[in-house]
């Protein structure tokens, strides 16, 4: 039998649950490489998925900690949409995805991890990059780490 490891994951899978919330904490500490935030812009900013579901995962938030769309202005609205854009384009140039998922889950029962603070997800995807071992035996491939990535995008930023 073969195995795969993806030793980064259990940080997650065995860390506290912390009340903090990885949004706010991203946007105040300053600390970009660290949090792994790639963009920051007038009212909102984008940051790798420390636990992605394909390589290339980003989180694109409002700086303000507000749960729901209707809670955002009309600059915050077209700011998150300016940047959905912009990444959209630079993930075509540096890692040349065909296709992607864009998606919002807002509220527990919708699957949000953190649902106090509104935040989309941006996923690219290739042909073949789902496969049969997430089925069978709950294991997802990775095929980047988040380090060469971030460098990577960072250039076409």
């Amino acid at each position: 039998m073969n195995r795969i490891w993806a030793p980064w994951r259990i940080k997650y899978i065995t860390s506290e649950k912390k009340k903090v919330c990885i949004f706010c904490k991203a946007y105040k500490e300053k600390k970009d490489k660290k949090n792994l935030v790639i963009f920051r812009s007038d009212y909102s900013f984008v940051l790798f998925n420390k636990f992605p579901y394909n390589n290339g995962h980003i989180l694109i938030a409002p700086y303000r900690h507000i749960a729901n769309f209707e809670e955002l202005n009309d600059s915050e609205v077209y700011d998150l949409h300016k940047l959905l854009v912009k990444m959209i384009c630079v993930f075509k140039k540096a890692i040349k995805p065909q296709g992607f998922n864009i998606g919002v889950n807002l509220g527990k029962v919708s699957g949000a991890g953190i649902e106090d603070h509104l935040h989309m997800h941006l996923v690219p995807r290739w042909m073949g990059d789902t496969n049969f071992m997430p089925v069978i035996s709950d294991t997802k491939i990775i095929s980047q780490s988040l380090e060469d990535l971030y460098i990577k995008i960072k250039k076409y930023l």
